[in-house]
């Protein structure tokens, strides 16, 4: 069996010459754990497999964890964590974008990045794929830090950044909030949601990959609060959020984003150490099923504040 990789557009590739659904041998295992760390976005097409088949390929990556939500969780498959949009809970997590009502929208994030133990990354596939919208966006903030001056790198061996949780984007410092308006449903605290309120995590500014050693971009717009100390860095407060700033716009150049246009039996994984990842959203009332299993992280790249 010989594999074909087929680079994506900026960021990730796609893998073929394999069938999820028949036994996967140890070498090709290998293989493919091996363009997981090389590309940081795989993508497999026209997969048609079961719940459970997707829980069993998701662990040649590593082991998996639960979501903490029991409610977003299948019952018969406890590891599967279903996405889905079109159904009663829409209204909670409607949003208005210079006017247009828009359902599940996410700005560019790391999952539980605001633990300080991310985890290691996730598959997703697509069970019921709208006509139009519903993208998934990733961001590699690897090559985000390679493309950086050596200044900046410099500075940001030197800096921790803070990130806290909030329920409200209005209240997020650096995601873009022209034109936004929330819903009015949209939940006000972590506790609307059964989310405890969790303290700070703090990060460096530029994270070592616990596997590939590769240096990666601390910077993700969502829950990006401050720089911690910015004068032990030999800079003031002044210039430490123009930094962010300065980084934020950074990360969101298109040059190292993909944008995945969703087909069904589509199956995507990302290395979520490295990737940041978004969601455009869809319109009120339009189904979107997408099932995810976690790849649970071991290792944490951060910590939190205590208080």
């Amino acid at each position: 069996m010989s594999l074909t990789v087929t680079p994506l557009d900026n960021v990730g590739a796609e893998v073929s010459g394999f069938d999820i659904g028949k036994p996967i041998s140890d070498a090709i295992k290998a293989e493919l754990k091996a363009l997981w760390y090389e590309h940081g976005v795989l993508l497999f097409r026209d997969q048609d497999i079961n719940p459970q088949r997707q829980i069993e390929f998701s662990r040649i990556f590593g082991p998996l964890e639960l979501h903490p939500l029991k409610a977003t969780t299948s019952a018969e498959n406890p590891e599967l964590f279903v996405l889905e949009n079109g159904g009663d809970n829409d209204k909670y997590y409607t949003a208005y974008y210079r006017g247009e009502e828009i359902v599940g929208r996410l700005d560019w994030h790391i999952d539980l990045h605001y633990t300080g133990r991310p985890n290691h990354g996730a598959l997703l596939r697509a069970i019921v794929i709208p006509s139009a919208d519903g993208l998934t966006g990733f961001g590699d903030l690897a090559r985000a830090y390679d493309a950086l001056d050596d200044a900046t790198k410099q500075l940001l061996d030197k800096i921790e950044l803070a990130y806290s949780f909030s329920m409200q984007r209005k209240h997020m410092r650096y995601v873009d909030l022209e034109g936004y308006q929330p819903g009015p449903y949209s939940p006000r605290k972590p506790s609307d949601v059964n989310f405890p309120d969790f303290p700070d995590a703090v990060y460096p500014g530029a994270v070592t990959h616990p596997v590939t050693g590769a240096k990666i971009l601390g910077v993700v717009e969502q829950f990006l609060d401050r720089v911690i100390a910015p004068q032990r860095a030999g800079i003031s407060n002044d210039e430490s959020i123009e930094l962010l700033e300065r980084l934020v716009a950074h990360t969101r150049k298109p040059e190292f984003h993909y944008f995945h246009k969703w087909r069904e039996g589509d199956m995507v994984l990302w290395d979520n150490w490295r990737i940041m990842h978004c969601t455009t959203g869809t319109k009120p009332g339009v189904r979107r099923v997408i099932n995810r299993t976690t790849i649970a992280g071991d290792v944490t790249l951060g910590r939190t504040l205590s208080e």
